[in-house]
């Protein structure tokens, strides 16, 4: 995971390489939605240099059904965010944060829960 105040393709491409550095070994599959950012020209040579490494896969458009990421928004906003008072946005940064902690520390638990709604 990785923050940044704003998303384009130019901090796309720095994500990409630093998956690429952070897994020097093997085939990468990253099955992405469809913003413009994931399509950009400035991809084009950096994929086609990493083709044997690095491969985008992209779900049909409209489809957030398909997504289980948004799935996992959902139980975040649910668990997390509905029904709490946050006194400024620190406090919910925190808050998503522990959230994401407990998920990368449950695995089993989250891909049950996520591939059962499917």
């Amino acid at each position: 995971m990785e923050e940044h105040d704003k998303y384009d393709a130019q901090v796309f491409l720095k994500f990409l390489k630093n998956v690429l550095k952070k897994y020097p070994k093997g085939k990468i599959v990253m099955i992405l939605d469809n913003a413009k950012i994931h399509h950009a020209i400035l991809l084009k040579d950096f994929l086609e240099e990493n083709k044997n490494r690095l491969t985008l896969m992209f779900l049909p458009p409209y489809s957030p059904n398909l997504n289980m990421i948004e799935e996992l928004w959902g139980w975040l906003k649910s668990s997390v965010i509905n029904n709490c008072f946050f006194k400024n946005l620190y406090e919910i940064k925190i808050a998503v944060r522990k959230f994401i902690s407990w998920a990368n520390l449950n695995r089993e638990k989250v891909i049950d829960r996520l591939c059962l709604q499917f």
